[in-house]
């Protein structure tokens, strides 16, 4: 046993220190971003923000209206592969490169995957994922994907510290995602007392990856713009939502009627909800870490989107960063005892 004693930070313990700018409007920020990748011969460009691979939130019709302003989506890994058949005839081209074919690490799921690239050959990326990225196996998957796939932009995780990053990524990698325990129904660090927060493992991470020419995912932690704005100043080079983008008409989820307010269901995909739902019940050797949760009807997802992509350019106007690119540059976090005024908070 051993014990750190730096302290290690989440998204509420910083603040980003404004700068001098020269950006006379919001106007003026680019948020798009061009990446090469580590093994895939892809040339990446869009707007860096990700909807999560979870059966309430990365759907396909989620993955429709992200791609139309071109953010990504990674579908979850539960449709069919005659549902992916349907869904092949209403992708333009132009949306290949924001949708990632979700999948685990068994034969049935890489047989899977095997079966939707044949029926939609021009997808460019695909997510491997799991809740623990230190195992062996899931290790040797990454690599065997990699050999099955040149081509293809590979995402990988989850981890939370540098080392299991380089090693992903030398395995086959283009891109690790990053986070254990920090989503909203996640319940990982209370089930199991392990986890990172958040803003420390996208510092620590990413320095890993961009040594090695790669790049990472900051994935979950998220209730703000101003989250994530403060992961990109950290280093992300992309991040993930699933909180964020649920309980809209693109989510998924079932919806519920109570008192005249209608809401929709949003779930871990550890949770007890989520595995009933897959595979019939929560095996008998392993617990739930996934709450279930009611979210207000928020309507179309596209409202949501332009208040985040808002308050990232308003994020760069602040620190003088006129592109995306450069706010990890021009963020100083400070640490802060509290975040805004509450007292007309719900």
């Amino acid at each position: 046993m051993r014990i750190e004693y730096d302290i290690k930070l989440g998204f509420k313990d910083v603040m980003i220190r404004p700068k001098r700018s020269t950006l006379k409007s919001r106007a003026q920020v680019t948020l798009e971003r061009e990446f090469k990748f580590l093994h895939s011969p892809l040339i990446w460009s869009g707007i860096p923000v990700m909807a999560a691979n979870m059966d309430t939130v990365g759907t396909f019709n989620m993955a429709l209206a992200l791609a139309d302003k071109k953010l990504c989506t990674t579908i979850h890994k539960h449709y069919t592969v005659e549902e992916w058949g349907k869904f092949a005839v209403s992708i333009p081209e132009s949306y290949y490169n924001y949708i990632a074919v979700s999948t685990g690490i068994g034969k049935a799921d890489s047989d899977k995957l095997k079966a939707i690239f044949k029926i939609i050959p021009a997808l460019q990326m695909i997510c491997i994922d799991v809740a623990n990225g230190y195992s062996e196996y899931f290790v040797n998957f990454v690599r065997r994907t990699r050999e099955q796939y040149p081509e293809k932009v590979i995402i990988a995780g989850n981890v939370v510290t540098g080392e299991m990053v380089e090693e992903l990524l030398l395995s086959g990698a283009d891109i690790v995602k990053v986070g254990i325990g920090p989503g909203s129904v996640c319940t990982t660090r209370v089930k199991t007392g392990v986890g990172y927060p958040q803003l420390s493992a996208i510092i620590e991470c990413s320095d890993a990856a961009h040594g090695l020419g790669g790049q990472i995912i900051s994935d979950g932690g998220c209730a703000s713009p101003g989250d994530i704005a403060k992961a990109f100043g950290a280093g992300a080079d992309f991040v993930m939502l699933g909180g964020m983008l649920a309980g809209h008409n693109e989510s998924g989820g079932e919806i519920v009627e109570r008192n005249g307010q209608s809401f929709r269901k949003f779930y871990g995909m550890s949770s007890s909800t989520a595995m009933t739902k897959h595979i019939g019940s929560v095996a008998e050797y392993r617990a739930s870490e996934g709450k279930t949760v009611e979210v207000p009807y928020k309507g179309e997802v596209e409202s949501t989107i332009q208040d985040i992509l808002g308050g990232l350019r308003s994020t760069c106007t602040y620190v003088g960063a006129a592109r995306l690119k450069e706010l990890t540059k021009r963020t100083t976090f400070i640490r802060v005892n509290e975040q805004e005024n509450q007292i007309y908070s719900e």
